[in-house]
């Protein structure tokens, strides 16, 4: 078993990775103080699957569970359905001592931690990613909210889960797209972070595609110690965290303006890279060997490079100005600055976004 420590203090936390780990759920709970009762959160998808294994991995552990599972997809991030959650957890008895545990993917795991960092101003969240996107990426770092029509996960908190516990073993059963959206945050990290991995992942991308359980280790681990080290630096995404947004500020505009669900996070994010790998070649950051090199990766992989048809840029020009990360009206971007290496940028002009996006 991989373990790494994300370290923060009075809120530092494990991450567990290994094969079979949902089945010692219960036990790992059990080694926390916690209350005995618990709100399981997870999806129309996802609790078919692995449901009735962590209710009784719960239960032999001595916890009395209410499962709650919520509509399969982007839809069920609202305010609406977090209310009808607090709802079952008033109704379970959930005291501040008592975990709500996540059983999902991104949007299982927003919308639970969300709940846990509003109900009674805070209860104990644990994460088990069940995607590889979540993984890699959404699980950890403590990023928690619910979606407004006008803009992607702006209501939300900063809230660290008390664990994540990634069962390897869950991606077996995941659709072959849901699996490629997932590299998308993978080859993130490659290109803001580590050239090295990059390199690998264009060598090695079909043992990720293939599910091979040694590439699925390497790589999620890899991305939760890249993860891990900058948030360490900037937990509450006052300066360097922002590099993890490359690719989302446009990426949150292409899924805004199509309707959350038409496009998986993954997806709408592949081609934001491509498109601000773009913005930063126009502005002489990148090379182009280095452009064509991401674009090349997120293609090879399976992932859409190029702006949906439909979608004008000065609609979604306007739309990127609702983003969390804009501050005093300019638009902020985290850009490549070679493979490797990434920085925030702010202010750029409209014209210059106009230019990437045509």
């Amino acid at each position: 078993m991989r373990r790494i420590d994300v370290a923060l203090g009075s809120r530092s936390y494990p991450i567990y990775i290994a094969g079979g780990l949902l089945n010692d759920l219960g036990a790992y709970l059990s080694e926390m103080p916690l209350g005995k009762k618990v709100l399981l959160i997870t999806d129309t998808h996802v609790d078919p699957l692995y449901g009735e294994k962590a209710r009784d991995t719960l239960a032999r552990a001595g916890f009395q569970v209410a499962a709650v599972r919520v509509p399969a997809g982007e839809n069920s991030k609202t305010l609406d359905q977090a209310a009808k959650l607090y709802d079952t957890a008033f109704g379970h008895g959930l005291d501040r001592s008592c975990p709500v545990v996540a059983l999902g993917g991104g949007v299982v795991g927003d919308l639970a931690g969300f709940v846990a960092a509003t109900y009674m101003r805070g209860v104990p969240f644990v994460q088990v990613p069940t995607t590889l996107l979540s993984q890699v990426d959404s699980s950890v770092g403590g990023k928690v909210a619910v979606n407004h029509p006008r803009g992607k996960n702006i209501i939300g908190a900063f809230y660290q889960p008390r664990m994540v516990l990634v069962d390897v073993d869950t991606l077996q059963t995941l659709n072959a797209r849901e699996l490629r959206a997932g590299l998308a945050e993978v080859i993130k990290y490659g290109v803001i972070w580590d050239e090295e991995f990059f390199a690998w992942l264009e060598e090695n991308s079909s043992g990720v595609l293939n599910l091979e359980p040694a590439a699925l280790e390497y790589v999620i681990e890899t991305c939760c110690k890249i993860k891990a080290a900058v948030v360490e630096q900037d937990e509450t995404e006052q300066g360097r965290r922002a590099i993890l947004n490359y690719g989302h500020t446009i990426g949150h505009a292409i899924e805004s303006l199509s309707g959350y669900g038409t496009y998986l996070h993954g997806e709408a994010v592949a081609v934001g890279m491509v498109l601000e790998a773009r913005l930063a070649l126009n502005k002489d950051l990148l090379t182009i060997d280095e452009a064509a090199r991401i674009t090349r990766l997120l293609s090879q992989v399976g992932l859409p490079v190029s702006l949906p048809q439909g979608l004008a840029a000065g609609d979604m020009i306007k739309s990127m100005y609702f983003d969390k990360k804009v501050t005093e009206n300019k638009l902020t971007f985290a850009l490549p600055v070679n493979i490797g290496g990434c920085r925030v940028f702010q202010g750029l002009s409209e014209s210059e976004i106009k230019q990437a996006l045509d």
